[in-house]
């Protein structure tokens, strides 16, 4: 039983016009899933992310009224986004320029080339070079960014902890992770980064544990990450995990159905949130695949709803 990779990373926005249009007009992802966060209905819940909503490509967004993120340990701290070869890094770092986004420049990181920047809320985000490896994205024909440029999926992502004993236990024993190396991130304040692997590896398979003990908590707030979601490739799976845990005395959420994927949430000894979530259905369940996120989509249950929810919700363009 194993995890196969990154699934998704749900972040916070608190002003979701920009939001959108930075995703998809500078980053060149497509919006697949226009939705309501299905346990705080008040608020949009968005997937960014390749042609179709791949599994393991989807940047999502709660759209929350929230002052700034207070940064810190216990987080997670920085999402990359997966291209192609040093040319896709040489023409992100130009378009980044002309549209007025500061990036650190390119930069070696754990032996990847990567591009560090943010959004406007102070999303900590890094394009990586992949190499070509892990699924084959689907390009999206309508987006700004040349097919051969696109963002190809997430990967690594790097959380922040300040003792690295209890998560790692979780992580290797519990979750059948890999602790595959480790490095040094030589930034402001020095720091030793563990890598865990998930199922064939890789960038797009990868979560990076930065011990911290020196730094104060973080609190959530927009520009920072809510959870971060692993892949579970069949619905057998998904079942046996939740056994898992179960067994293991984990405190989870149980099983719960968000209609595009199956979850279960429960939160590491550091105290970050994880998601355990299904390959499938997918986003083309309830809408057809050539006007995914054109309008507002409710899983089953809260389409009685409909009309006070829409009503609800703030134009985002």
């Amino acid at each position: 039983m194993e995890l196969t990779g990154i699934h998704h990373l749900t972040a916070v926005t608190a002003d979701v016009r920009e939001n959108f249009r930075f995703y998809t007009q500078v980053l060149g992802m497509r919006l697949v899933k226009r939705s309501v966060n299905q346990d705080d209905v008040s608020a949009y819940h968005l997937f960014y992310a390749d042609a179709v909503g791949s599994p393991g490509t989807d940047l999502t967004f709660f759209d929350w009224p929230m002052s700034a993120e207070r940064r810190g340990a216990r987080s997670l701290t920085r999402t990359g986004l997966r291209v192609n070869g040093s040319a896709a890094l040489e023409w992100w770092a130009e378009r980044l320029k002309e549209q007025g986004v500061a990036t650190g420049g390119i930069s070696q990181r754990d032996d990847r080339v990567t591009l560090d920047f943010e959004d406007g809320e102070g999303q900590r985000l890094a394009l990586v070079d992949d190499g070509g490896a892990g699924d084959e994205p689907r390009p999206w024909e309508r987006s700004p960014v040349p097919a051969q440029f696109q963002v190809r999926g997430l990967g690594p992502i790097t959380m922040s902890v300040p003792d690295i004993g209890p998560t790692e236990l979780v992580l290797t024993q519990a979750m059948n992770m890999r602790a595959v190396r480790r490095y040094a991130d030589t930034g402001a304040a020095p720091h030793t980064v563990h890598v865990f692997a998930m199922g064939a590896g890789g960038a797009g398979a990868e979560l990076h544990v930065a011990v911290q003990p020196d730094l104060s908590p973080a609190r959530l707030g927009a520009g920072g990450v809510h959870h971060v979601a692993f892949r579970i490739p069949t619905e057998e799976q998904y079942h046996a995990w939740a056994e898992r845990l179960n067994t293991l005395g984990i405190r989870s959420s149980g099983e719960i159905d968000r209609y595009y994927f199956r979850s279960l949430y429960f939160r590491e000894p550091g105290g970050v949130l994880f998601e355990l979530a299904t390959d499938g259905p997918g986003f083309a369940v309830d809408e057809d695949a050539a006007t995914l996120g054109e309008k507002v989509a409710l899983p089953p249950f809260l389409e009685s709803q409909r009309a006070a929810i829409v009503a609800n919700l703030k134009p985002i363009e």
